[in-house]
């Protein structure tokens, strides 16, 4: 089977609510390029902020493990 041409990534607020969106780019033609940084709409903050893409595997991790550790100290 073929690898897939495309990347998966997130786009997480600058404001630090946790709120994100996702987004795909394609492998091949992205080498080299910089991170994508875009106002967009903050729902949680209510106004528009700074999204900055991340890694996938790299926030499921943050947010996966912090959220459990939250609902535990309640």
């Amino acid at each position: 089977m073929a690898k897939a041409a495309k990347e998966t990534f997130f786009l997480v607020s600058s404001e630090g609510t946790g709120f994100f969106y996702t987004n795909r780019k394609n492998k091949k033609k992205g080498k080299g390029e910089n991170k994508l940084k875009i106002r967009k709409y903050d729902p949680r903050a209510r106004k528009h902020v700074l999204f900055e893409d991340k890694k996938l595997s790299k926030l499921k991790k943050k947010y996966v493990a912090s959220a459990p550790a939250e609902a535990k100290s309640e």
